[in-house]
């Protein structure tokens, strides 16, 4: 299968029946060579209700008849607009015909502005573990350093993981850096960093100090196979 960055915390998984976005936030990411008038897919998995993750879900999805997976609070949200969404919560697993996908914690908070400016409580915050055809990725979502990381890492094999590095909102480089030692990815790529001045990082300068698997800078389009 083919695991794609495109900018911020936007993550593709290309298999040969299915394309899998994760927290499409495409309009107002300068950083995002995808378009959200002509990208693909049939499933959208989104990890907590703010905007720059939800992003473009329900142009992409109403235009693709897209099935989404979202902590349930939100899938309840976006259910209610028409969509098909499953809702799912922390610790939770699902098999679908796409692959398993479970729900982690993470520290952070979560809720969407909706059109009419009202704020919406999308429940708990999480990652998301996505295993597919023997191989896991890990998209560890927005949020601060937490031991049960380590945990999760030794749980499972897991052959790359998307770790947020921009600090502010979200743990920063150096708290990654352990955040990468206890998850023990195969692969660690970082991501939620330059699209705002906030969270302006130097993901080389990361990678270069990543002791646990391999440390990789992706630029928005490169991908990997696994």
């Amino acid at each position: 299968m083919q695991v794609s960055f495109h900018g911020h915390s936007v993550v593709r998984v290309k298999t040969d029946k299915h394309t899998i976005l994760i927290d499409p936030f495409i309009s107002g990411n300068d950083i995002c060579d995808l378009d959200a008038d002509t990208v693909e897919t049939d499933v959208i998995l989104l990890t907590h209700g703010h905007d720059d993750h939800v992003g473009d879900t329900e142009q992409i999805a109403k235009r693709n008849n897209a099935f989404i997976v979202a902590p349930n609070e939100l899938a309840v949200y976006l259910g209610e607009k028409g969509f098909s969404a499953h809702g799912m919560n922390i610790g939770g697993s699902h098999d679908f015909d796409f692959g398993n996908v479970k729900y982690t914690q993470a520290f952070h908070s979560s809720s969407y502005t909706s059109e009419g400016g009202n704020v919406v409580y999308t429940g708990m915050p999480a990652g998301i573990l996505l295993t597919i055809d023997g191989k896991t990725i890990y998209h560890v979502g927005d949020t601060g350093l937490f031991s049960d990381l380590k945990l999760i890492g030794e749980m499972n094999d897991i052959d790359i993981a998307f770790v947020p590095i921009g600090d502010n909102f979200t743990m920063g480089p150096d708290d990654a850096l352990v955040a990468a030692d206890w998850i023990n990815a195969k692969t660690v790529v970082p991501v939620h960093y330059n699209t705002f001045p906030v969270i302006e990082q130097d993901p080389d300068a990361f990678v270069s100090k990543v002791k646990t698997g391999k440390g990789l800078a992706m630029k928005a389009g490169d991908s990997v196979e696994l």
